[in-house]
C-alpha cells in the first residue's frame, strides 16, 4: 500500500510536525526545516533534533521529507540573490542531515529572462558546488517538477534530465511530481492513454529509478494552463480517476505520496484528502 502523508507544520518546532502527521494518519510527511519565506534562520538545537527524533518514534510514519525555502533560486542571474541562495541551500542540507531525512526537495529555479540553457547551466553547476561541499551525504537532492510559471525551469522532463546530466554525482539526484505541476505544464495524467503516455516518457528521458516522491495536488487550473494553483483531491481539473491510477500503480507502491493542499490550523482538510485518496485504493469509480 503507498505510503500517504501531507506537508505538515513546524510551527512551535520542528519536532512537533510528526505528532501532526500522527494526528491525521500519516504514513509519511514533509516539512520545512526552518521558515520557509526568511533567508536565515537559527540553528536547530540538539534537544529539538532529539525531540524530533524521539517524536518520529512514536508514530507510524515511515518516510520524512524536507523541502527548501521559496526564496532560494539556483538559477538567478541576480548575483546578491544567487549568492544567498547558495548559503540557504547549503543550509538547508545541513539541517536536513542533522534530522536524518532522506530527502530535500527543491523547485530548480527561475532564468529570469537570461533564458533555460544559462538556468540549467547555473542549477547543474551550483548543485555540483553544494555537493562538493558535502561529499559524503546521504542525503538525495530531489528535483521537483514545476508548472512552467513565468521563467521557471523544470516545466519538462528535457529540463530535468538535462540539470541531472550535468551534475556530477548523479547517485545524488532525484525527482519529485508534482501531479498539479505536471498537468499544468501539458502532461496530460487525466486520462488513461494521457498517462501512460506520460510516465513512459518519463522513463524513457529521465527513467523511473528517479522517481522518488509524489506531491499529490489536484489543479484549479486547465491543462498546459502553467499556472500553479493546488487544488483538493477531487475537486479540481485533475479528478478522481488520476489519483486512482497513481495510487493502483505497481510500479508507484513505495514512494512516499504527498499532500500539499490548501488546509487550516485543525487539518481537517488533510484527513478529508487522505480518506479519499485510501478508498481510491484498489476501488473501480
Amino acid at each position: 500500500m503507498p505510503l500517504l502523508g501531507a506537508h505538515m507544520s513546524i510551527e512551535g518546532g520542528v519536532s512537533n510536525a510528526p505528532l501532526r502527521g500522527k494526528k491525521v494518519g500519516c504514513d509519511a510527511i514533509q516539512i520545512f526545516t526552518k521558515n520557509n519565506n526568511q533567508w536565515k534562520s537559527k540553528k536547530i538545537t540538539d534537544k529539538e533534533i532529539t525531540a524530533f527524533k524521539e517524536n518520529l518514534d512514536r508514530t507510524v510514519i515511515k518516510a520524512v521529507a524536507s523541502h527548501n525555502a521559496y526564496l532560494i533560486n539556483l538559477a538567478s542571474p541576480r548575483k546578491n540573490v544567487y549568492k544567498k541562495s547558495l548559503n540557504a541551500f547549503y543550509d538547508e542540507m545541513q539541517r536536513a542531515e542533522e534530522l536524518g531525512l532522506p530527502y530535500l526537495v527543491f523547485h530548480p529555479g527561475a532564468h529570469l529572462g537570461e533564458g533555460e540553457d544559462i538556468g540549467i547551466k547555473r542549477i547543474a553547476e551550483s548543485i555540483n558546488l553544494l555537493l562538493s561541499k558535502k561529499p559524503q551525504t546521504n542525503l538525495m537532492l530531489l528535483l521537483e517538477t514545476t508548472a512552467g510559471q513565468g521563467t521557471h525551469i523544470g516545466w519538462r522532463f528535457e529540463q530535468l534530465a538535462e540539470i541531472i546530466n550535468l551534475v556530477e554525482q548523479k547517485e545524488k539526484m532525484g525527482v519529485c511530481i508534482d501531479t498539479c505541476h505536471i498537468f499544468a505544464a501539458g502532461y496530460d495524467i487525466s486520462t488513461e492513454e494521457g498517462y501512460v503516455k506520460t510516465f513512459d516518457e518519463f522513463d524513457r528521458i529521465i527513467c523511473l529509478k528517479r522517481l522518488k516522491l509524489f506531491h499529490l495536488n489536484d489543479s484549479k487550473k486547465g491543462l498546459a494552463s502553467r499556472v500553479d494553483r493546488h487544488e483538493h483531491i477531487g475537486k479540481g481539473m485533475l479528478g478522481l480517476n488520476t489519483f486512482k491510477m497513481l495510487l493502483n500503480d505497481k510500479r508507484f507502491k513505495d514512494i512516499p505520496m504527498i499532500l500539499e493542499t490548501p488546509k487550516e490550523k485543525d487539518m481537517k482538510e488533510d484527513k478529508r484528502n487522505l480518506s479519499t485518496l485510501r478508498y481510491l485504493i484498489k476501488r473501480s469509480l
